[in-house]
């Protein structure tokens, strides 16, 4: 059985990321991933770019839209599990 992801609220999300990057799947030169960076310079997670690009039918739309719809989904689906110890230091120097 497996567990349901679980994602940090969108404004978290906002607060922690600090570039997502478009770029080439380390070991598999013709895939495209989009890469989560946290405001610390340190990876967080990726999305494989034509997944995503299909579940959102991003195909269909102009540039700027597919990009714009793309950034908000990722902030939409950033997991806890990857973010934990961003997300505690940043309520500990909230409190």
């Amino acid at each position: 059985m497996s567990e349901e992801v679980k994602f940090v609220p969108y404004d978290v999300a906002r607060k922690i990321v600090g570039e997502i990057v478009d770029e080439e799947h380390l070991h598999e030169p013709d895939r495209r991933v989009l890469t989560v960076y946290g405001v610390n310079g340190k990876e967080i997670c990726w999305f494989d770019t034509e997944e995503l690009m299909g579940e959102l039918d991003i195909k269909k739309m102009d540039k700027d839209k597919a990009k714009e719809v793309a950034v908000e989904y990722v902030f939409n689906h950033i997991p806890v599990w990857a973010v934990e110890d961003m997300v505690k230091a940043l309520e500990k120097n909230a409190g």
